[in-house]
C-alpha cells in the first residue's frame, strides 16, 4: 500500500573493486514510494567515504527526473514547484541536492521488475525488510 509500510535498499557496485560491493537496506513503518526511493539513494551516497563520480541506476522516474530536470528550477523557485505549490519531500530533497554538490551523480532510469540484476536484488531486498515490519 501506498502509504504504508516501505522499504529502501540500495547497491554499491565500484569498477575498481572485485568483491560484491555493498548491499543495505532498511524499512519504516509508514512512508511513500517516493519518499522511500529517495532514501535509498541518500543512504547510498552517504556510503561513499569520498567524493564520486556515481553511475545512479533506479527505477524510479521520480528520482531521476528530480535530479536531472526539477532540482534547480525548484531551488530557483526557493523549493516551490511550477504549479507554485510546495515541493513534496523537500526536505529528502535538500539532502539529495547537498549530496549533489559533493558527488558527481548521473541519474540513469531502469524500467523496474524488468530483469536489471541488481534493480532486482534490490527490489528483494526491500521485501526482506519490510517482512520484518509484520
Amino acid at each position: 500500500p501506498n502509504p504504508g509500510a516501505g522499504g529502501w535498499a540500495f547497491i554499491i557496485r565500484c569498477r575498481n573493486v572485485e568483491e560484491n560491493g555493498l548491499e543495505m537496506a532498511g524499512a519504516v513503518a509508514r512512508s511513500t514510494n517516493n519518499r522511500m526511493e529517495m532514501m535509498a539513494v541518500i543512504r547510498g551516497l552517504l556510503a561513499l567515504d569520498r567524493p564520486c563520480r556515481v553511475r545512479l541506476v533506479a527505477d524510479s522516474e521520480y528520482v531521476v527526473k528530480g535530479l536531472s530536470e526539477w532540482i534547480d528550477g525548484w531551488k530557483r523557485r526557493n523549493w516551490v514547484n511550477s504549479r507554485r505549490k510546495p515541493v513534496l519531500n523537500s526536505e529528502l530533497w535538500r539532502v539529495l541536492d547537498a549530496l549533489r554538490s559533493y558527488h558527481q551523480i548521473e541519474p540513469n532510469w531502469t524500467r523496474g521488475h524488468a530483469g536489471h540484476r541488481e534493480n532486482e536484488r534490490c527490489d528483494a531486498l526491500v521485501g526482506q525488510v519490510r517482512g520484518l515490519l509484520r
